[in-house]
């Protein structure tokens, strides 16, 4: 279910980063590649619970989130230096106000089963679902002040607030 959410929504997040201008949509939309990957790491793993490839698996969703994090970092700070304005987003509103419902549920689902079969990396797929609805929530939060506040700096502070939990998975998956 997450694999086919995040399929759509990276469609959806790219045409309204586009669209938008916006550094915290384009964010959440690579955060969603990487939810699709590390959806598929699990998966991966799921079919052979070997130590090594557990391993092999958390390296792999840790340094995605690096990847993530140095690009938000990059490209939020560029867009509060110059003073770049991102347009409103209403399909973004729309799209990350259903994300964060979606992945609440979702990481509440993998949280239980990871726990019952005591599986390391289905755990840190749960954490990484939640904080995909987390970042939802704050993304929502930047585009809707820019859009009813004229808050235009919401956007980029979004980006940092993904670039905060990036690299605390990342740390998390690297270090496990």
């Amino acid at each position: 279910m997450t694999l086919g959410w995040n399929v759509v929504g990276v469609v959806i997040l790219g045409y309204a980063a586009i669209i938008a201008r916006s550094v915290a949509l384009a964010g959440f939309g690579l955060d969603s590649v990487i939810e699709i990957g590390a959806s598929t790491v699990v998966l991966w793993e799921l079919a052979d619970v070997a130590q090594s490839r557990q391993h092999r698996a958390l390296r792999m969703i840790g340094s995605a989130f690096v990847a993530l994090a140095l690009y938000l970092g990059a490209q939020s700070t560029f867009v509060l230096v110059v003073g770049f304005r991102p347009h409103h987003s209403p399909l973004g509103i729309a799209w990350t106000a259903l994300t964060a419902v979606a992945m609440f549920a979702l990481a509440s689902g993998k949280a239980r089963v990871g726990s019952s079969l005591d599986n390391p990396v289905l755990k840190a797929e749960g954490r990484v679902t939640m904080i995909d609805g987390i970042l939802a929530t704050a993304v929502l939060a930047g585009l809707a002040l820019n859009t009813f506040l004229g808050w235009w700096w919401a956007d980029p502070v979004a980006g940092y607030v993904i670039l905060y939990y990036a690299l605390r998975e990342a740390r998390g998956s690297l270090t496990h």
